[in-house]
């Protein structure tokens, strides 16, 4: 995931978790320069989505950032391993090491504790060091694809709202689009 990327994800988690930052926290939090951050912030700033002040910015419109971030992010890079795994969804996901994270349709099941369409396809971030143990447990298959490896960038043991939506907007499958309205139902921050 480029900077950038992370710079939006860390915005929209904290309005989710109603909590404020500034620049320079931002900076600190995931060490890149503050350069960086205020080059990122550029692009919200022009469409009005967030207010700059001399010390600080506060979000005005969480949308703009959602949909800017998914149009910018490319899922496509940051997968590591694919491969085919037999079984049927819930028990490839069972099967998983235990410090990956879930993304796309499995993380919006466990967040939201429901599904919007049936999906056959498994999206995770994994580390380097778990990442042995994945593929030892689905070893590569090429044929037709349905488990996605992208490597995880953050220390959190889920994914938050902002992620499974942006991660749901990248994926190809024609169902995510199902995810996407339901997510855009259930989850009321900045999508009224």
């Amino acid at each position: 995931m480029k900077k950038t990327e992370l710079i939006y994800r860390a915005i929209l988690q904290s309005v989710e978790n109603k909590t404020v930052l500034t620049q320079l926290e931002l900076a600190k939090a995931l060490e890149i320069s503050l350069s960086t951050v205020n080059n990122a912030l550029l692009p919200l700033r022009k469409m009005g989505a967030i207010k700059v002040n001399r010390r600080n910015f506060h979000v005005i419109n969480v949308k703009k950032i959602l949909y800017y971030w998914a149009s910018v992010r490319n899922l496509e890079k940051d997968i590591i391993y694919k491969t085919r795994a037999e079984g049927i969804v819930s028990e490839i996901e069972k099967q998983m090491p235990p410090n990956v994270v879930f993304a796309a349709y499995t993380a919006y099941k466990f967040k939201f504790k429901d599904v919007a369409a049936d999906y056959s396809e498994v999206y995770v971030y994994c580390n380097d060091a778990d990442l042995k143990e994945l593929i030892k447990r689905f070893p590569k298959n090429n044929n037709n694809p349905n488990l996605f490896v992208l490597k995880k960038d953050f220390k959190d043991k889920k994914v938050s709202a902002a992620q499974i939506f942006v991660d749901l907007w990248n994926v190809k499958e024609w169902y995510a689009s199902d995810f996407i309205k339901a997510l855009e139902e259930k989850w009321s921050i900045g999508m009224t």
